[in-house]
């Protein structure tokens, strides 16, 4: 399983919402596209959860 850093990625979350807060939110949706291409690479390894519902703010 990959490494995980909770620290790091809280801090590159705050990063997106700095950006969103300065009102570049073309910016801080490519950032968030590039952090989850980086998230489900490091964790593409675990098992899929198909069956899982999506959340309500995944519309």
């Amino acid at each position: 399983m990959a490494e995980f850093d909770p620290r790091e990625l809280a801090a590159r979350i705050d990063t997106v919402l700095n950006i969103l807060v300065a009102g570049d939110y073309a910016s801080a949706i490519n950032n968030l596209e590039i952090l989850k291409q980086e998230l489900e690479s490091k964790f593409s390894q675990l098992p899929d959860n198909q069956g899982t519902p999506p959340s309500p703010w995944e519309i």
